[in-house]
């Protein structure tokens, strides 16, 4: 006995099948290929594509707000200035 268990460790394992690891044929249970799938993973990148030009929105809105603070800041401060050189003249 001790000679067959010595003789089949010694054997290489050649004779061994590999794994076959994919299929022939139609693949209709392919959770990508179905229409539900595709259709929830079109909706999850159309909600992140609104909610990403809604936030590009709201930062264009910020600067264009900034940019109208700024201004009207130095149109009174200009104002203000040639009034103020009107009135020493």
């Amino acid at each position: 006995m001790i000679s067959r268990v010595a003789a089949f460790r010694t054997l290489p394992r050649a004779f061994a099948a590999p794994a076959r690891l994919y299929t022939i044929g139609r693949t209709e249970g392919s959770v990508a290929e179905s229409k539900g799938f595709g259709k929830k993973e079109k909706a999850h990148e159309d909600q992140y594509i609104r909610k990403h030009e809604a936030e590009q929105l709201a930062k264009l809105k910020a600067t264009v707000r900034t940019y109208r603070r700024t201004e009207k800041c130095h149109m009174l401060t200009a104002d203000s200035d040639r009034r103020k050189g009107g009135r020493a003249r």
